[in-house]
C-alpha cells in the first residue's frame, strides 16, 4: 500500500480530532442514528485496548499494530503520546509509528494539537467526528471516533459513516430550497460547481426546471445536466425521473429508488426528499443502510 496520501490525511485529520473533540466528554459516547452497532463495536474495542494497556503496559502496542484481535474490519486502535508521537496503529497510520506527526500539520493547527495532547487523563470516553482515509475503499470519509486519555497517551478507535442521516438530508434540502428561492441562477451555478455548501459527503442537490423538464443542476454528475428529466433512468433501467415527477404530482415529499452512492460507488437504495420552489423541483437524497440477513 502507498502510505503517502494516508499519512498526510492522517496528520491533518488527527488535528481535527483533537481540536474539536477535546471539549466533548461523555461516559456513554453518542452514536449517529443507524450506526449503533458500529458505535458499540468501536467502544468495545477501545475498552479492550485500554484494559490490555493497563495490564501489559507499552508491550500491548505491538498487538495493537498488527492484524488480529485489535483490528475488526475497518475499525482499529491507534495511540498517540503527549508529544505528538504515534505509538501504535492497526490501520494506514501505522506508517507514522515512531514519528512526531506535528511537523506534518499546518502551522495554524500545531498549537491547538499540542494543547489538546496535554489534556488530563480521564476515566471517561470522549468522542469526535472528522475525516479519514478508509483503507477498505481508499476514500476519505467521515469517521466518528471514541478516545480516552490514559497515562498521558490517547487511545482511539473509530468507525466510518459513509451514509448521511435523514436529518442531514433535510437540512441540506432546506438550505438549497431557500437559496433557490432567493437567487435561482446563482444557486444553480454553485451546485454545478460542486460548492461544498450543496455537496456534503454522500449528499448532494439536484434541480429540475419544471417548465422545460430539464435537469439544470446536479451536485454529483455533470453528464446529467440538461437531460430531459422524464427520461432519467437508473442502472436497472427503471424510469426514476418519471417516478419522481409522479410523486410530485401526487403531493408526496419523498420517493425511493436505486442510485449509485458517490462515496461507495455502488448502487444503493436512496430515499430522495423533494420540494417545489417556484417553477423548480429541488431534491436531496440519502442512502439507506443495506439490509443484511
Amino acid at each position: 500500500m502507498n502510505f503517502k496520501k494516508p499519512v498526510m490525511i492522517a496528520a491533518l485529520t488527527m488535528a481535527a480530532l483533537f481540536t474539536t473533540a477535546a471539549q466533548a466528554t461523555s461516559p456513554t459516547p453518542p452514536s449517529e442514528p443507524g450506526y449503533e452497532q458500529q458505535a458499540a463495536s468501536a467502544a468495545q474495542l477501545l475498552h479492550k485496548a485500554v484494559a490490555a494497556y493497563r495490564e501489559e503496559g507499552s508491550a500491548a502496542f505491538a498487538r495493537f499494530s498488527r492484524q488480529g484481535e485489535f483490528v475488526d474490519g475497518d475499525q482499529y486502535v491507534y495511540v498517540v503520546d503527549e508529544n505528538g508521537y504515534m505509538l501504535a496503529s492497526g490501520g494506514p497510520s501505522a506508517a507514522l509509528i515512531g514519528r512526531d506527526i506535528r511537523p506534518l500539520l499546518d502551522p495554524e493547527l500545531q498549537e491547538a494539537f499540542a494543547s489538546a495532547l496535554q489534556q488530563p487523563d480521564s476515566d471517561s470516553v470522549s468522542s469526535a467526528e472528522y475525516r479519514w482515509m478508509n483503507w477498505n475503499d481508499g476514500k476519505v470519509e467521515r469517521k466518528h471516533v471514541f478516545y480516552q486519555k490514559v497515562d498521558g497517551k490517547t487511545f482511539a478507535v473509530g468507525y466510518y459513516l459513509p451514509r448521511s442521516s435523514e436529518a442531514a438530508a433535510k437540512a441540506l434540502l432546506d438550505d438549497a430550497a431557500a437559496a433557490i428561492e432567493a437567487d435561482p441562477s446563482a444557486t444553480i451555478n454553485r451546485i454545478n460547481r460542486l460548492d461544498p455548501e450543496f455537496n456534503r459527503d454522500d449528499l448532494y442537490v439536484f434541480v429540475v426546471d419544471m417548465d422545460s423538464m430539464s435537469m439544470v443542476a446536479h451536485g454529483y454528475s455533470r453528464r446529467l445536466l440538461n437531460i430531459h428529466f422524464p427520461e432519467l433512468k437508473n442502472r436497472d433501467g427503471a424510469r426514476v425521473g418519471e417516478q419522481i415527477l409522479d410523486a410530485v404530482e401526487a403531493g408526496q415529499d419523498s420517493v425511493t429508488y436505486s442510485w449509485p452512492n458517490p462515496v461507495t460507488e455502488r448502487p444503493e437504495e436512496k430515499k430522495t426528499l423533494i420540494r417545489k420552489v417556484g417553477n423548480y423541483l429541488v431534491a436531496v437524497g440519502y442512502y439507506q443502510e443495506p439490509v443484511t440477513e
